[in-house]
């Protein structure tokens, strides 16, 4: 699931597989981390089933509204569960901190299982959640979320946070399965999309946008 290419291991990547990419950087505005898994060709059912359970688990994350003070091993459950149905996982954590001119991992803030440190609002963790299926392929959706303070109902106790998704970029339609989503799931993906369109738009060449009005097409009509 940490793969680093070698000679040895370097291979072309052929129709019908998966290329999963993980990238980042250092800016003077923030550090980036951020993972997206691309089909080549077309993808088989199974791919697609499974890219659409690792997808929920994402969106999962990315809706969350929680007590304020809640852990990342409490939240953790919420990427695997689609998984957990079908006797799936993955062996990494769901999410980690990332620091500013630090670690792209930066402690002690994160979502995972042994995730202790209570998350507060202004942390910036990373939403990953993935599935790998040895000898075939992987799959990881990755954006970086910050924690901040969510809306409060009039029956609210206690103060709430929620995450703002701050990566922008497309995710894969071709391994999404809509009938295996619900509606806010797929209103979330569509948001999610027309967000980073109208966002990277102005920045790209026209070539660009127009490859980007596809990738952010809704996931309704696509």
């Amino acid at each position: 699931m940490h793969y680093r290419v070698t000679r040895r291991t370097n291979r072309r990547i052929a129709p019908g597989e998966l290329f999963l990419i993980d990238s980042g950087a250092q800016y003077e505005d923030g550090t980036t981390d951020i993972t997206r898994t691309v089909a080549i060709g077309t993808p088989n059912a199974d791919m697609r089933k499974n890219f659409t359970l690792v997808l929920k688990g994402h969106i999962a994350i990315a809706r969350a509204v929680f007590p304020d003070g809640i852990t990342g091993a409490q939240l953790d459950p919420l990427a695997r569960q689609f998984l957990w149905r079908d006797g799936l996982d993955f062996d990494h954590g769901t999410g980690h901190g990332v620091g500013s001119y630090l670690s792209v991992h930066e402690g002690p803030a994160r979502l995972s299982k042994l995730g202790t440190t209570p998350l507060k609002r202004g942390m910036i963790l990373s939403n990953e959640p993935g599935y790998y299926r040895a000898g075939a392929y992987g799959i990881r959706i990755e954006n970086l979320v910050l924690v901040v303070e969510a809306p409060a109902g009039a029956e609210a106790e206690k103060p709430l946070n929620a995450f703002e998704t701050l990566t922008l970029a497309p995710i894969d339609h071709r391994l999404v399965t809509p009938s295996l989503m619900t509606a806010e799931e797929i209103a979330w993906f569509d948001a999610y999309h027309t967000r980073v369109r109208d966002m990277l738009t102005p920045l790209v060449d026209e070539q660009t946008r127009t490859w980007l009005r596809g990738a952010c097409a809704p996931l309704t009509a696509s």
